[in-house]
């Protein structure tokens, strides 16, 4: 079977593109969720670079469980814990009492979460090559 790790990675940033673009077209729980996904494939993508499986859809899980040679930059897992937050309340009207995520999901928190995936994905990225 080919090594795929660099498909997951041009995936992951496909996945930030369209965070991109979701967040400038005001879509600010897809632009979260997308950017939650592109985090998790490029983890992932690390993860089969390095021959092992990756399961679940945590990246600060994904992250912790990383052989123990990959030093984690300082402050890697705290960004990850706050995209693994876009994972479901981004897409499901049942996470909030009342309302759909549009209408809590801003600007900001898109923002923030495209930058700490463009910085997961940059890390990954650099361990791949």
């Amino acid at each position: 079977m080919p090594e795929r790790s660099r498909d997951w990675l041009r995936q992951a940033r496909r996945d930030l593109e369209h965070a991109k673009l979701s967040a400038w077209g005001e879509d600010f729980e897809w632009a979260c969720f997308s950017a939650q996904q592109a985090a998790e494939k490029a983890v992932k993508g690390l993860y089969i670079s390095l021959k092992g499986e990756a399961w679940g859809h945590s990246v600060t899980q994904l992250l912790s469980n990383l052989p123990g040679a990959i030093e984690i930059p300082e402050g890697l897992i705290e960004k990850a814990k706050e995209i693994d937050k876009h994972y479901i309340f981004s897409r499901y009207p049942n996470g909030f009492d009342v309302g759909i995520p549009a209408d809590y999901y801003t600007r900001a928190e898109a923002e923030r979460a495209i930058e700490y995936a463009e910085t997961i994905l940059a890390f990954c990225e650099n361990k791949v090559r």
